[in-house]
């Protein structure tokens, strides 16, 4: 059965993501509703953009996370603001040996 990840993209200064990573390491799983299996935070600090990869393990479960993960406001106190979203099947991934 495919996967499949959501990859949300932000402008964010270094405060916004201080506090994103704050607020997901403050929660043991992801918000009620996600049926998330696993989340990766990426940033490049010097561009003042991060992206967000949520992986799924259905499509079914992606939909339903996405509206649950599109309903969500970011933090008033932040200078973050959501660029795009995209939803991407997982087709090859490999492990090194």
């Amino acid at each position: 059965m495919p996967e499949y990840v959501r990859v949300a993209t932000f402008e964010a200064d270094a405060a916004a993501l201080d506090s994103l990573i704050a607020v997901i390491d403050s929660h043991d799983g992801p918000p009620p509703g996600v049926p998330a299996k696993t989340i990766t935070v990426l940033a490049d600090r010097s561009a003042g953009t991060l992206r967000v990869v949520v992986r799924f393990g259905s499509e079914e479960d992606l939909k339903e996370g996405s509206k649950v993960l599109d309903a969500m406001n970011r933090p008033d106190d932040t200078n973050m603001r959501r660029v795009s979203v995209e939803a991407l099947e997982v087709v090859l991934e490999r492990q090194a040996p």
